[in-house]
């Protein structure tokens, strides 16, 4: 279950965290919460070449809103695989 999460980049990572804050959205939204984090811009390319890749991964849906918007959804696995990171990342002693 946490080897689909462990084998996504940070970014693709924040863009689950983003979706399981504020459930499905479309592409602009989820590019709008991540750019509020970065505190700067995401690029375009960057934020749908990824959000294919983690449909690819049967970590997202995506689905026709209308026309020419699509939305994007959480699956159960990554459900599952973020609860079980937040799980690990509770069991560790963390001492900064």
């Amino acid at each position: 279950m946490t080897d689909a999460l462990a084998s996504c980049s940070a970014f693709q990572r924040d863009v689950l965290w983003t979706l399981a804050h504020e459930g499905a959205s479309k592409g602009t939204a989820i590019q709008a919460a991540l750019a509020d984090y970065y505190e700067e811009d995401v690029n375009h390319g960057r934020l749908y070449t990824n959000l294919d890749a983690l449909v690819d991964a049967g970590l997202i849906t995506k689905s026709a809103r209308d026309r020419r918007t699509n939305e994007y959804a959480l699956t159960d696995l990554a459900r599952d695989a973020l609860a079980a990171r937040q799980r690990w990342q509770a069991s560790e002693e963390v001492s900064l």
